[in-house]
């Protein structure tokens, strides 16, 4: 079983880094998988969420920063020591490489733990924005495989993963908002 799901992994990376290979990716995925590109979007969402999200907002501005931390703990340093999952541009030969192939693990994706749990937490909280945060989050979770440095299911999981996490850190803000709105009612 284990050798079936491995030929279907390695033949979706494959097709993401070799076969779809073309000049705009090469230049387009690198820039999307770099974490420094991020901030501002996230820098942006987070001072909107404070300005023009009302209580929720500013409850949530918080929220995203214990998620963040929580999800790339996780990902980082509990659950990629557990699989131990090297990476293919440091196994596989002739890999289509457009960014540095680190020595770190490989299982899950961090980029897209940590882009899918924020994605599915603003998601919950102000659903106006779903679409335009999966959309980003699924080019970054796809950047990966297409740049070299993660096989499909790493990113499949991590997907997985932070979707959980930002789901259930959601509801958390909105119990605490609901906390937060019998409170100023009850007075």
């Amino acid at each position: 079983m284990y050798d079936l799901l491995y030929n279907i992994d390695l033949a979706l990376f494959n097709f993401l880094n070799r076969t779809i290979s073309n000049p705009f990716f090469d230049k387009f995925f690198p820039f999307i998988t770099d974490v420094k590109n991020w901030y501002i979007a996230f820098i942006i969402l987070w001072l909107i969420a404070i300005f023009k999200g009302g209580r929720i907002g500013k409850i949530s501005a918080v929220g995203v920063i214990v998620l963040i931390v929580l999800s790339d703990q996780i990902s980082s340093h509990f659950l990629k020591p557990l699989f131990e999952r090297i990476r293919p541009c440091n196994v596989i030969e002739n890999v289509h490489l457009l960014v540095n192939c680190t020595k770190s693990y490989s299982m899950p994706s961090s980029h897209a733990v940590n882009n899918f749990a924020v994605a599915i937490f603003f998601s919950k909280l102000f659903p106006k924005l779903k679409i335009v945060l999966l959309t980003i989050a699924s080019l970054v979770a796809l950047s990966r495989p297409i740049v070299g440095v993660h096989y499909f299911f790493d990113i499949f999981v991590g997907a997985i993963i932070g979707s959980i996490i930002g789901y259930l850190l959601s509801l958390a803000v909105i119990k605490i908002d609901g906390y937060f709105e019998n409170k100023l009612t009850n007075k």
